[in-house]
C-alpha cells in the first residue's frame, strides 16, 4: 500500500491497523538536541484518544505511546524516531457480521475493488485509529514550532447547526469541553443536540478551524508547493474531512474585489494588513499574517440505523451497524488537523531554510 508517508525534510511514515497489535509513526528529518518525553506526546494523544468524554466512542484505549528509538538522555540523536502505541481493547468479533457487506459511508467497497482483500476489523488503514501516528509526530513538530515561536491552535467551530460566537472565544474552554469549542455556551448547547441524535440512533457532522500564529512571512513556495495547497492536502487527508477552507474560504465568490483585498500598512518598520480576508496566505507564501484553515466533517457513518446496502456477492441487503462509535468525529479529529497543520507548516519552514544564499551564508559561515 502506497501513501503512508507525508513530508519533504520533516518526513513520517504511519503504521498500523484498527485492530492490530500496534499503531505508530517513523519520524525522518528530525533535527537532534530537541528535549524530548514520552509526556510530550501523551498529552496530544489524550486529546484524541476513545473513551475520554460521553460524547466519544466507549472503545477504551490508553493510547500510552513508548518511545522506541531516536531519543537518547531526553534528547533527539537525528536518526528516525519510532513512536509506538499498543492496542489493548479491540473486539474484532462486532465486526464479523460486516465481512462480507459494505457499510455504507465507509471505504469498505472502493477497499474491496482496489485491492480485492480488507481488513474488515474496524476498517483497518481507514479507521480513525490511524490518525495516532499522526498525532505522536504533530506533537513533535508543536514542540519544535514553539521554540521558533510559531503557535498552533485547532478548535470545534461547528456542530450540526451549533456553531460558536467569535465574541465569546475562550481559549482555555478548546481543552476543558468535550466539544473542544472555545465558546462555553455553544459546548452546552452542541451536547444538546448531540444527545438528541444519538437518541434517535443517528450521528452528526460539524467544521472545526486551525489558526497558525507568529508564522512569518515568506514560508510556502509558488505553483505546485504553495502553503495553503499544502495545508489543503494535509486536511483533506483526514478521515471524514469533505471540504478545505482558507482564511475566508467559499464567501470570497460573492464578493467585490474592493470587499476581498487587505490593505496594506506600516506598523514602524513592519509590513501589516488591515484585514484578513486572505487567511494569511498570498500566491501560496505566508504573509505574516494569522494562517486560518477550515475544515467541514461529515457524520460518522456508523450509525445504528437499518441501512440498505449490498455484501460483496452484489446481493442487496439490510444491515445494522453494532459495536463502538463516535457519535460525532470532530471533536477527536481537532487534534488531528493541530498536528497535520503543524506537519505541513513545520516542513515548509524547513524547506525556507535554502530559499536565499543569505540564509547558507548566515548558517554555514559565508567568506
Amino acid at each position: 500500500m502506497a501513501g503512508s508517508t507525508y513530508g519533504t525534510i520533516f518526513k513520517i511514515t504511519t503504521w498500523g491497523e484498527s485492530h492490530g497489535k500496534a499503531l505508530g509513526v517513523v519520524i525522518d528529518g528530525c533535527p537532534a538536541g530537541l528535549a524530548l518525553s514520552e509526556e510530550d506526546i501523551q498529552k496530544y494523544l489524550n486529546r484524541r484518544k476513545p473513551g475520554a468524554s460521553s460524547i466519544t466512542t466507549p472503545r477504551k484505549e490508553d493510547d500510552t505511546v513508548e518511545i522506541l528509538s531516536g531519543v537518547f538522555e531526553g534528547r533527539t540523536t537525528g536518526t528516525p524516531i519510532s513512536l509506538m502505541v499498543r492496542n489493548t481493547s479491540q473486539i474484532s468479533r462486532d465486526y464479523s457480521a460486516i465481512a462480507k457487506c459494505y457499510r455504507p459511508g465507509h471505504a469498505d467497497y472502493t477497499f474491496d475493488e482496489k485491492y480485492g482483500f480488507r481488513d474488515y476489523r474496524g476498517g483497518g488503514r481507514s479507521s480513525g485509529r490511524e490518525t495516532i501516528g499522526r498525532v505522536a509526530a504533530g506533537a513533535v513538530a508543536c514542540k519544535i514550532l514553539e521554540q521558533l515561536g510559531v503557535k498552533v491552535t485547532a478548535y470545534t467551530r461547528s456542530i450540526g447547526p451549533v456553531t460558536i460566537d467569535y465574541e465569546h472565544f475562550d481559549r482555555d474552554a478548546i481543552l476543558n469541553t468535550v466539544t473542544a469549542m472555545p465558546d462555553r455556551n455553544a459546548d452546552k448547547k452542541a451536547v444538546e443536540f448531540l444527545n438528541e441524535a444519538r437518541s434517535n440512533y443517528d450521528s452528526v457532522g460539524g467544521s472545526m478551524e486551525c489558526m497558525v500564529e507568529g508564522l512569518p512571512a515568506g514560508i510556502g513556495d509558488p505553483v505546485f508547493e504553495k502553503l495553503d495547497a499544502n495545508l489543503a492536502k494535509a486536511i483533506m487527508s483526514i478521515g471524514a474531512v469533505k471540504a478545505v477552507e482558507i482564511g475566508d474560504g467559499t464567501l470570497v465568490s460573492s464578493r467585490l474585489g474592493s470587499e476581498n483585498n487587505d490593505s496594506f500598512r506600516m506598523n514602524g518598520e513592519q509590513v501589516m494588513k488591515n484585514t484578513n480576508h486572505a487567511g494569511g496566505i498570498l500566491g501560496g507564501i505566508s504573509d505574516g499574517d494569522t494562517v486560518l484553515i477550515r475544515a467541514h466533517v461529515k457524520p460518522t457513518p456508523s450509525i445504528f440505523k437499518p441501512q440498505q446496502t449490498v455484501n460483496a456477492d452484489h446481493q442487496e441487503i439490510e444491515i445494522q451497524i453494532k459495536g463502538r462509535h463516535d457519535p460525532i468525529i470532530v471533536p477527536r479529529a481537532v487534534v488531528v488537523m493541530e498536528c497535520m497543520t503543524a506537519l505541513t507548516v513545520l516542513d515548509a519552514m524547513l524547506i525556507n531554510t535554502s530559499a536565499r544564499m543569505e540564509y547558507l551564508e548566515h548558517f554555514y559561515g559565508g567568506q
